[in-house]
């Protein structure tokens, strides 16, 4: 598998792809319009070490939830990536076993 879970309308997104300039056989997937499904995030989480290091906490929603003064459990994380795309961190690039997050390597 090759792709790479972004956010169009993120500038530092933006700015990423363009300077890592992926081939054509990579997958440019709009997380908010196509939300990370479970057994791609569980997968993430299986090469990366945790849900906690997908997690964005740059998001709006996680001060304005109150999530900044929760102690968050794996499965918190998860579940509040599955159910809102911007507490996925991004971009993610998945490019067979190697998985960068939070920039393009």
């Amino acid at each position: 598998m090759k792709r790479i879970y972004h956010l169009s309308t993120c500038d530092n997104c933006r700015k990423l792809i363009k300077a890592f300039n992926p081939s054509a056989d990579f997958e440019l997937v709009d997380i908010k319009t196509n939300s990370i499904d479970a057994p791609t995030l569980d997968f993430l989480k299986e090469k990366v070490g945790s849900y906690e290091a997908l997690f964005s906490r740059r998001a709006i929603k996680y001060k304005s939830l109150g999530l900044k003064d929760k102690n968050l459990s794996e499965d918190d994380f998860r579940k509040l990536i599955l159910e809102e795309y911007t507490f996925l961190k991004r971009p993610v690039l998945i490019d067979g076993d190697k998985i960068v997050v939070g920039g393009l390597g």
